[in-house]
This record gives C-alpha cells, sequence and structure tokens, in this order.
C-alpha cells in the first residue's frame, strides 16, 4: 500500500492572529445602512418594500456569501442567524448593522478553528493515496455539517485533496518541463543580463506540507488585515443583491477602482497579477508601462515583498491582495521596489530587488483593438475588418477632443475608417467576453453600422421611451457586410449592439447559442460624503426595438459557433434574484439590409465545413470535456485515477492548467486587481466566423448599403482628422 508520509511537525503559523480583535463597524456605519435601504426601495425598478422576502433573499445572499461551499460554519450556527431571517430591513431602517458584523465573526472564529484543524492534520496525517476515497468538491447546494466529527471528516477530505494536487501538478509540471527543454536544447540562452540595481536573496524550497500551511495562513491573514470597511461591503452587497444580482453598494475603496475601468487608467508599474500561494503572480506585462520598458520582470514571475522608494521592503506574502496592489499603485513619478521570485526559479530560492518609477498606465488591454485579415473561404481570398472590444468604456469627466478623454466608440470607429481606405470586403465585431458599459457608448457604437433608428427602449419606474441614434451624430460609417461574434459572458451593452443590428437585419450574429441576458440598466447613486461610498442601483430594463426584453434570454445566434462556455453554468438565468424576462410593444424601425434570408443556408454551409473539419471535431471533444468536468461533483484521491483525470484535463486544456476542479478559496478575494481570463490560443472559433462572413460576402453580392442624398460627415471621422 502506497502512501505519503509527512514528516517533521512545524509549529503554529498563527499565533498573533488567534487573538485578534473583533471588527466593529464604524459609528456612521447605521446612517449609511439606513441609506441603502432607503434607496433600494424608492430607486429599484422593482419598487419593492424591503419586506420579509427580501429579508430571507438578503440572509441567504450573506450568509452564503460567506460559506459558500458550507464547511466552515455548523448547522447549529445557521440556526442561530435564522432568527435575522425576516428582520433584516427593519435593522436597516433603525440604522442597525450589527447581524453583518455577527456573521463575520462567527465565520472567522470558526475558520480559526478549521486552521487549527489543518495544521494539526499536517502535523501528524498518513494519507493513502491507494484508497479509492472521493472528495465532493461541489458543496454549495449541500447541507452545513450537523457535528464537528462530520466536519472534521469534510476537512480531512479537502485537505487531502489538496496535498495530491500540488504532489501530481508538480509532477506534470516536471515532466511538461523536461519535454520543453529537449524540444529547446541548443537553442539561444534567454537569459537577461541583469542590471546593477537588481539585488539577490535567497529563500527555502517548500514542501507540499509547507505550501498548504502557508496556503492557510493566507486565509487567516486576508480574514485579521481586512479593516472594519469589509464587512460592511458584504453586508451591504447582500442586502442590495437581494433586489436583482446588479444592484451593489460601493465602498469608497470599490467606487475607486469602477471608476479606474471606466476611464482606462491608473499610476502604477503596468502589470495582471493575480493571487498564487500566497504571492502576487504576474499573469501579463502590458505594453508601454514601467515594467515593460525596464524589461527585468517577467510573465510568471512572483512578487512577495515591497517598498517604498528607499524604505524597507515589505514583505507581502500571504497578505491580502487588494492591499498588495494598493501598495503597488501610487503617485506618478515616484519609486516602488518589488522583490521578485523569477519564474525561472520554481524553488523560490532566488529573489531580486527591482526598483521601478511609478507612471500613469493606459489599460490598453481593455480598449478595442483591431486588425485587417486576408482570409481564404470558398476558392476566394478577402481583406476583412476586425476589431475586438473588451469592454463599453467611455470617461464620464471630459468631452471629445480633451486630454486623456477615452471612448470606445471612437476608438471602433477609427479602426472603421482604416478599413474603408483599405477597401475591406467585411467585418468582424468581436463582443466576446464583452460584459457591458456605458448605455451612451453602445449607442454612439451602434451608430456606425445603421441609419438613425431606434436602438434599444428604456422601462424606468414610469416611463417607457425609445433611445435613438443621437441626432449630431450622422450614422452609418461602415456599409458592407457585417459579423457580430457573442458568447454567454457578453452582456448588457454588447446584447444592445447585437440585438440592434441583428433586429435591423444589419448584422449576422454568430457564437454561442445566445449571450448572457442581462437586461436591466444601473445608476451609480452617491450616499453623501465620499467616505459613505455608493450605490449602484437597477433602476431600468433594456427591451430590444421589436419589443422582446434580453433580460435571461439574451440575443440568440443566427450561427452557433459553441465555445466552452456554451457549456458551464454561467448566464443571468443562473444567477440569484435574477429579474424575469418581461416585453414591451414593438417600435417601428427600418430594416437596413436582408441578411436574414441568408441564415439557413450560413447555418448549412458552416456545419458541413465544422463536420469535415478535424480540428473542429477536436474542438467539440474540449467543448463536450468541460461540460462533463463542470458537472463532475466528485473527484477521486486515488493517486492512480487521478493522475489519470489531470493528464486528460491538461490534455484538454489550451494553457495546461486543470479544469473541473475549481479553487475554492476562503474567504473569497474581491475581484479588484483579479486578472481577466485569457483568450483562447487558436481560436478557432473566430476561424470559422471569418468563413462565414466570407460565406455572406459571397452570398450577398459584397452587400453595401447604398447613401443617401441627406447623410453628413460623420462627427467621428472630424475628430479623427478625416476630410
Amino acid at each position: 500500500m502506497k502512501s505519503f508520509r509527512l514528516f517533521a511537525a512545524l509549529p503554529l503559523l498563527f499565533p498573533l492572529l488567534l487573538g485578534a480583535a473583533d471588527l466593529k463597524p464604524q459609528p456612521y456605519y447605521g446612517k449609511v445602512a439606513a441609506m441603502v435601504g432607503a434607496q433600494l426601495q424608492g430607486k429599484h425598478v422593482l419598487q419593492r418594500r424591503f419586506d420579509a422576502e427580501m429579508s430571507e433573499r438578503a440572509w441567504s445572499n450573506l450568509v452564503n456569501q460567506c460559506d459558500f461551499n458550507h464547511m466552515v460554519f455548523l448547522q447549529e450556527d445557521v440556526d442561530r442567524f435564522a432568527s435575522m431571517k425576516t428582520k433584516i430591513g427593519g435593522a436597516l431602517k433603525n440604522q442597525d448593522v450589527s447581524f453583518g458584523y455577527d456573521v463575520w465573526k462567527t465565520f472567522t472564529d470558526r475558520f480559526r478553528e478549521r486552521v487549527d484543524f489543518v495544521t494539526n492534520l499536517l502535523e501528524t496525517a498518513d494519507f493513502d493515496f491507494s484508497a479509492d476515497e472521493e472528495w465532493g468538491w461541489q458543496r454549495k447546494d449541500a447541507p452545513w455539517p450537523a457535528t464537528r466529527a462530520e466536519q472534521d471528516e469534510l476537512w480531512r477530505r479537502r485537505v487531502k485533496n489538496e496535498y495530491l494536487l500540488i504532489v501530481l501538478g508538480r509532477e506534470l509540471d516536471a515532466e511538461k518541463a523536461a519535454r520543453e527543454e529537449k524540444e529547446s536544447a541548443g537553442g539561444k540562452d534567454g537569459k537577461p543580463a541583469e542590471s546593477n540595481e537588481t539585488e539577490t536573496v535567497k529563500g527555502p524550497p517548500q514542501t507540499p506540507k509547507e505550501v498548504l500551511v502557508r496556503r492557510y495562513r493566507q486565509y487567516l491573514e486576508v480574514m485579521a488585515e481586512n479593516d472594519e470597511e469589509m464587512p460592511m461591503q458584504r453586508y451591504m452587497s447582500a442586502v442590495s443583491q437581494a433586489f436583482d444580482p446588479h444592484s451593489d453598494y460601493m465602498c469608497p475603496t470599490r467606487k475607486e477602482d469602477f471608476d479606474m475601468d471606466m476611464n482606462l487608467t491608473l499610476c502604477g508599474v503596468g502589470a495582471v497579477l493575480q493571487m498564487d500561494d500566497g504571492a502576487l503572480k504576474i499573469v501579463e506585462v502590458m505594453p508601454g508601462g514601467p515594467m515593460a520598458k525596464d524589461g527585468r520582470i517577467k510573465k510568471d514571475d512572483k512578487i512577495v515583498g515591497v517598498g517604498q522608494g528607499d524604505g524597507p521592503v515589505e514583505d507581502v506574502m500571504y497578505k491580502p491582495m487588494r492591499k498588495t496592489i494598493k501598495k503597488i499603485r501610487g503617485p506618478k513619478g515616484t519609486t516602488v521596489v518589488l522583490e521578485i521570485i523569477p519564474r525561472s526559479d520554481p524553488s523560490g530560492e532566488t529573489r531580486k530587488r527591482i526598483p521601478l518609477v511609478r507612471d500613469e498606465i493606459k489599460l490598453e488591454d481593455h480598449a478595442a483593438t483591431g486588425r485587417v485579415e486576408r482570409v481564404a473561404c470558398g476558392g476566394v481570398t478577402n481583406a476583412f475588418g476586425y476589431v475586438k472590444l473588451p469592454g463599453f468604456y467611455g470617461t464620464m469627466d471630459k468631452r471629445p477632443g480633451d486630454d486623456g478623454y477615452r471612448s470606445s466608440s471612437l476608438d471602433v470607429a477609427e479602426y472603421v475608417s482604416k478599413f474603408n481606405t483599405q477597401n475591406v470586403a467585411g467585418m468582424i465585431l468581436d463582443l466576446r467576453g464583452n460584459g457591458g458599459g456605458s448605455l451612451k457608448e453602445a449607442v454612439l457604437l451602434s451608430q456606425l453600422f445603421i441609419r438613425p433608428s431606434p436602438v434599444v427602449q428604456i422601462r424606468e419606474i414610469r416611463n417607457l421611451y425609445v433611445l435613438p441614434t443621437f441626432p449630431d451624430q450622422p450614422c452609418l460609417a461602415y456599409r458592407r457586410p457585417l459579423v457580430v461574434m457573442i458568447d454567454r459572458a457578453s452582456a448588457s451593452a454588447s446584447e444592445i449592439v447585437a440585438a440592434v443590428l441583428q433586429d435591423t437585419g444589419r448584422a449576422i450574429v454568430v457564437g454561442d447559442r445566445q449571450s448572457h441576458g442581462k437586461g436591466t440598466v444601473q445608476t451609480v447613486l452617491p450616499l453623501g460624503a465620499e467616505k459613505y461610498g455608493s450605490m449602484k442601483v437597477t433602476t431600468a430594463r433594456f427591451y430590444r426595438v421589436n419589443g422582446s426584453s434580453t433580460q435571461v434570454k439574451g440575443v440568440a445566434s443566427d450561427v452557433d459557433l459553441p465555445s466552452v462556455l456554451e457549456e458551464l453554468d454561467i448566464g443571468e438565468d443562473k444567477l440569484p434574484n435574477a429579474l424575469p424576462w418581461t416585453r414591451v410593444g414593438a417600435v417601428r424601425y427600418p430594416q437596413m439590409g436582408e441578411v436574414g434570408k441568408y441564415v439557413p443556408e450560413l447555418q448549412a454551409l458552416s456545419r458541413a465545413r465544422r463536420e469535415a473539419d478535424p480540428e473542429w471535431r477536436k474542438h467539440m471533444r474540449k467543448v463536450a470535456h468541460f461540460r462533463d468536468s463542470s458537472k463532475r461533483a466528485t473527484v477521486s484521491l486515488n493517486r492512480e485515477k487521478r493522475l489519470k483525470q489531470l493528464r486528460a484535463d491538461r490534455e484538454m486544456d489550451a494553457d495546461g492548467e486543470p479544469v473541473g476542479e475549481l479553487d475554492d478559496e476562503l474567504p473569497p478575494e474581491d475581484a479588484e486587481g483579479a486578472a481577466p481570463a485569457g483568450e483562447d490560443k487558436g481560436d478557432i472559433v473566430l476561424q470559422e466566423a471569418f468563413r462565414v462572413l466570407g460565406d455572406l460576402v459571397r452570398l450577398s453580392g459584397g452587400g453595401e448599403i447604398p447613401e443617401e442624398k441627406e447623410e453628413r460627415q460623420p462627427a467621428w471621422l472630424q475628430l479623427l482628422g478625416g476630410e
């Protein structure tokens, strides 16, 4: 019988944390809570009182957000919380936020107990990986453990699973590294020359046992170092999301991040980061930023220390990600020192200290990008334009022409202008993964492709009105065939654009069977003084010009080109408290083209092409694998069975990461500063979308929309200096 024996006991790593002071609300938090409740009841499109049903929703949100996998609380804790199930509305009115802090304190107390259990288990455990045990990792709908013994058994299997993943992951990584080294044998030594400013220090390698102990230390420190703002944020978010999943409270820190996303700018070093075993892993070095210009820090290096100017370097291992990111950000022109573990040293023994001067960073990874592609389809090669738009951004406090002004529609217009001069035969607008943003920008973007027309209907509390193209911004900058790409992550403003281009016959929509299904409008409402934060409240619903809501149902593709997202458990219909689908009357809108009549033939041509393509058959096996993995409720704790499973997962996953086993970190970190999901390398869906566009160009004979006598020079072209 083979087993992994854990040797050498380690001392407890958390003595200072066990006596950490309980977080207490600021005196004005009660006033903030009352304002949150008043704004939701008065401004939300539902016009609902915060009654017993809403209170139960808020209660469920809070308890489940704290303990998503139902492993930390005991049933007795949940039973004690139940006294507040129908009373949260009254507590808000009475300016009482104590329940949110009670739930958080109970969670932290219980989690400290769990960390003690894990530490003791790792001191003494003799894990038998030849046994046919399983770990049920999907527990969001499972009952909370009734006894400590039941909870201990859950956590024993959880830790055994994590230990096995570390061991097998290292084994597979070593195999991959050996293959890559063999393949690159005889190549150039790509090591960069080190600057005199680089200081090298040594750190010890980590055993799997040490990795796990340090990981749980990170969880504790995330809780211990949070200030009183965090429980308030979680509580008020739970309250807001009782009305719908997109209403939210934004504490001052979260509002700051929201503004940076909309303006596409911040001051820092230019890196996308994510937590990785206690360190901040560099997922992407942003072009043009201080880190890229310096050149010494690379993708997959890890930040373990941060210093300011000539001051000491602070150890940031296992510190809250948001706090570390705030230390890295700072005023333009100031110096930050980063202590780095290079990716070339997976043992963690080598560390380098590298100073960087902060500068303003343009978040170009969130901005529109475009290019011209030459695509062969049906024996004909065409030049096609391609624009990828990750979000509908727009500077709120500046006007076109002002220094620093950013506009997603203007950025796309610039590419459209280039496509027109290069005489491209058709264009793809890629809205995959685009979660929305500025409504105004969505209308302005739609205007690039249609004549004056209604774009979207908006139903507020008391009014239903049509938002048309803007009269001072002439329409139809691009006249040739158009394909819009969507997936299950395309939401809100993306769905407005895709819907109006589809309804008016202007474009063919391709991608997943449907988009996300977010058909609601949020308004940001300040709560007064800056320290009070702001509210993001759902104040209206979107409707297509044909009267159908995009809520829940989204926009359906004309040609279904499935991605792995199509089979995952995502979408508006999967979110708690999502508003239902409704409809209103249609409005009169012009037909810009007749592309709809080509849809049956486009579907047939694409289907035949994909069925004959070995790469597409491989892609569909990957889609099915993701579907099966997402539904896999348990994983084996037997070494040989698990190794076989992980090999299969890695073969299917383009990035080499296991699928089907999501990291259920406790407690969950806020999303700010996290790395966005990477685009699929070798984008087979995009390749087929280009072929669909080629079919559309051929079937329509070019399909260019003719000019009208009254059309004027587009204002966007004037801004770009066009004639």
